[in-house]
């Protein structure tokens, strides 16, 4: 692991974080709703990660789109830890329904972003 692998997973962190974060405050969570914001970040993460994965993976581009797009972008954008903390508080707040829906279409898109795009 170099310097510059250092430096892209760092500068792309900054980037999936700061558009999160531009992603939560445009589309805000309210007690009785399905946290999209958070939906929307990992399905799109999802997205992005497919198609680095799917179009570069055995390319010489790889290495230095695995740090920045793989770990820095896409572990910065994706937000499995708020995801676990919005679904615990749903729980918390006796949305059962809400729960089982968000966790349910969460999986299912993360997945099928990846099947659509490797059948393409």
């Amino acid at each position: 692991m170099g310097i510059n692998s250092v430096l892209l997973v760092f500068l792309g962190g900054g980037i999936g974080s700061v558009l999160r974060f531009a992603l939560s405050r445009l589309i805000i969570f309210g007690s009785n709703n399905l946290p999209w914001a958070t939906l929307l970040s990992n399905t799109l993460a999802s997205l992005i990660l497919a198609f680095i994965v799917l179009e570069f993976k055995d390319t010489e581009k790889w290495a230095s789109f695995y740090p920045l797009f793989v770990v820095g972008i896409c572990g910065g954008f994706s937000t499995f830890s708020t995801f676990s903390y919005e679904n615990y508080q749903l729980l918390q707040q006796g949305q059962l329904t809400i729960f089982i829906i968000n966790v349910l279409v969460s999986i299912f898109l993360g997945l099928l972003v990846f099947w659509l795009l490797a059948r393409s």
